[in-house]
């Protein structure tokens, strides 16, 4: 049986997921703003789902950040926003085995 991620590293993994949105992601510019540390909070705990539960891939990842970017936050799809997706996918991917099971 796994061994389930306690509380504090499941906080510490999600704070992980929340440094790679902010400094590889970030589609609306709010890194460096005071108080905006939280805008991608809504998306880390799926993004930690998908990471530690469904084994998903980069490609799975950046197809989810894009929706976000383009469904919910209602940007225009463009090059720039498809690139930022993919770099954030692959650092969260690379991230994965450094993050405790759940």
């Amino acid at each position: 049986m796994p061994e389930r991620a306690s509380k504090y590293q499941s906080r510490e993994a999600r704070m992980a997921i929340r440094e790679v949105l902010l400094k590889e992601w970030d589609p609306i510019g709010v890194q460096g703003i005071a108080g905006a540390e939280n805008e991608y909070d809504p998306y880390v705990g799926r993004l930690y789902v998908m990471l530690m539960q469904e084994h998903a891939t980069a490609e799975d990842i950046a197809a989810y950040l894009l929706n976000i970017a383009t469904d919910r936050m209602d940007l225009a799809l463009s090059t720039e926003l498809a690139e930022r997706g993919k770099r954030a996918a692959a650092e969260l991917a690379d991230l994965r085995p450094r993050l405790p099971t759940h």
